[in-house]
């Protein structure tokens, strides 16, 4: 039955979900079956090979950022499985290519009947549409309630721990039968006007034994310890758990999923043009042995971007490039990755221009020349993710790095060691604004304003302290980066108004360090939109870049923060050192965005940084200075 289902297409996503909506050992919720992504040992197919360069998606430092985390195995960064044959392959029916999936919760309800059984139990079928894959379901075929067989849905009830392992939930151990020997068979029945756990019960047709579904979500639910399963890599993959406990979920629940992703935007290689050509075309070109093989691909059209260099030139060129890549590779952290961008958009006179990357300096906003130093307009932008792993429960914004996860917390991708990683790519505009660092300085010197920040450097020290995140104290810039980041928020919501964007594809990067830093200083946040398809590239967020437009755009967005919806309990509210809470002045009707816009999981805001509000707790950086 399980050979069967991997066979068959029962659904598309995007090649972008797969690194961070739909990755390895999330689950999918297809219209009539539930599923779960398998490890990346069960992909490829006679049509699509993860191995293959064709499939490479080329961002060199990404690719070494990968190999810091996961080891220098990792040959590539690879994007959606799509064969090779185009389109037209993946239209038929009967050669489905793609991610695969197996079914997951592996227990399933008959609606008609209750019945609540492992879909092994021997009394479900799978039925397949190859036309209409989204009507693939399983089916109860001798349900003593239905004639027709009616489709089963998945049981809504999973059993997890924080060290990333994933289960069906114990019914047998949780029922506790009255006779040890009897194995069921078990009814899921409700027995309220709603569907809660409160008023499911789960009863035993062999022992008469029954028990309330709520009681699994109390303290004293006595569930068994986690198994250590992780369901992607198999149904028989079992590991030791060390976590001191596991608990039921609901398999629908937000927290069962988190990627674990890292991305990088594509900077030219070099002033000049061939050796950013090759870095663009190096997952073809490396295969090459020799002159003959270039001489081959000029034949067949394969080197039309390289037709101002002979062959023998682009050899020497190749040769010196392979030179480089042969030497023992530096480790590369996200830190680093943000330098090499601030360098790029801090002196754009000096950026080289490609087809993925331009940069263009305008004048500041009138009323702001003291308080901005640079305005930049990322006219094209190219920006490559990748999927290192993911977790469950504990979500990877409550660190800073992803290298600050305890290993123990990221679930693998495979059995063994990746040799490629599942990636996207996308294209997209952005502008970027640097603060002056002068200003910002001078406003960090206010007693009022380090007063503020004490508050919330101390919240942040109890919020790693309540997650063993080491060393606790660590010496993250609270001000700076909390100025920049509640910033960044406010002109994400204002932008969202005009640009054509909505604020949920508006992403933000923040640049952040002070002069004594070995890299600063940085004081600067890159507003960008990406997108597969035509919605990263429509121009109307550069034209926001417009120093009168974004002075009016500044304006307003100040305006706004003055005032919440939810005030004066927003103003009011305090970075506590609580372990929980690490913003200020801030909330979802005024400043939290999406989870797909933030780079810290709405935290380190405060909109008294900006703006002089009901309870102002600190001198604001733009109070009485803005263009009004």
């Amino acid at each position: 039955m399980a050979k069967k289902f991997s066979r068959s297409r029962v659904g598309d996503v995007r090649g972008g979900q797969l690194v961070h909506t739909y990755g390895v050992g999330s689950i999918i919720d297809l219209p009539n079956i539930s599923a779960m992504m398998m490890g990346l040992d069960s992909w490829g197919t006679a049509d699509w090979d993860p191995n293959s360069a064709r499939t490479a998606i080329p961002e060199e430092r990404l690719l070494r950022l990968v190999r810091s985390h996961l080891g220098g195995q990792v040959e590539r960064l690879c994007g959606a499985p799509i064969p090779e044959g185009g389109n037209d392959v993946i239209r038929d029916p009967y050669n489905p290519v793609g991610a695969p999936i197996a079914p997951f919760p592996r227990w399933v309800r008959c609606p008609r009947c209750d019945l609540l059984a492992p879909l092994d139990f021997g009394v479900f079928e799978l039925k397949t549409n190859p036309y209409q894959p989204d009507r693939a379901r399983y089916v109860h075929a001798n349900c003593p309630r239905w004639s027709n067989a009616p489709a089963v849905i998945p049981a809504r009830f999973v059993f997890a721990c924080e060290h990333g392992h994933l289960s069906d939930f114990p019914w047998h151990a949780y029922i506790r039968h009255a006779n040890t020997e009897c194995r069921g068979p078990l009814r899921l029945s409700e027995r309220g006007v709603s569907t809660e756990a409160a008023d499911l019960w789960l009863t035993c047709d062999g022992c008469n034994q029954q028990k309330p579904m709520a009681q699994a979500f109390g303290r004293n639910a006595n569930l068994p310890p986690c198994p250590g399963q992780h369901p992607h890599l198999g149904p028989k993959y079992q590991a030791p758990c060390t976590a001191e406990k596991s608990k039921a979920m609901l398999a629908g629940a937000s927290n069962l999923w988190f990627p674990l992703s890292i991305s990088a935007l594509s900077l030219p290689a070099d002033v000049n043009e061939l050796p950013n050509l090759l870095e663009e075309h190096w997952p073809v070109l490396q295969e090459v042995e020799d002159l003959g093989g270039l001489k081959l691909l000029r034949k067949i059209g394969q080197l039309q971007p390289f037709s101002r260099w002979t062959d023998e030139e682009l050899w020497e060129a190749l040769g010196e490039k392979n030179s480089g890549s042969t030497e023992e590779e530096e480790p590369l952290t996200l830190w680093k990755i943000k330098v090499d961008e601030w360098e790029m958009f801090s002196n754009p006179a000096e950026s080289p221009s490609t087809k993925d990357f331009r940069l263009t300096e305008v004048g500041s906003p009138k009323g702001y020349e003291s308080l901005f130093s640079r305005v930049v307009l990322v006219e094209r932008l190219r920006i490559v993710k990748a999927l290192i792993g993911f977790t469950r429960i504990g979500s990877p914004g409550d660190f800073g790095d992803a290298t600050e996860m305890p290993k123990i917390r990221r679930a693998p991708l495979g059995r063994s060691l990746p040799k490629w990683v599942p990636a996207s790519e996308v294209r997209g505009e952005g502008i970027f604004l640097q603060i002056d660092n002068g200003a910002l300085e001078a406003w960090l010197k206010e007693p009022s304003v380090q007063t503020r920040v004490e508050e919330l450097l101390e919240a942040h020290y109890e919020f790693r302290r309540a997650r063993n995140i080491t060393p606790a104290k660590d010496d993250f810039e609270a001000g700076r980066f909390g100025l920049l980041h509640t910033l960044s928020h406010a002109l994400i919501r204002q932008f969202a108004i005009e640009c054509g964007y909505s604020a949920a594809s508006i992403e933000e990067r923040i640049y952040a360090a002070d002069s004594s830093h070995e890299d600063g200083p940085m004081t600067g946040i890159l507003l960008f939109t990406a997108a597969a398809d035509s919605e990263g590239t429509l121009g109307g967020l550069v034209a926001l870049g417009d120093p009168e437009v974004l002075g009016r755009h500044l304006d307003q967005a100040l305006e706004r923060a003055r005032l919440c919806s939810s005030d004066p309990l927003c103003s009011e509210h305090e970075p506590v050192p609580d372990g929980r809470t690490l913003h200020g002045a801030a909330c979802h009707a005024c400043t939290f965005v999406s989870e797909t816009s933030c780079e810290r999981g709405n935290k380190y805001l405060d909109r008294s940084f900006l703006v002089e509000t009901i309870s102002s707790a600190c001198t604001p950086f733009f109070g009485g200075r803005s263009g009004d």
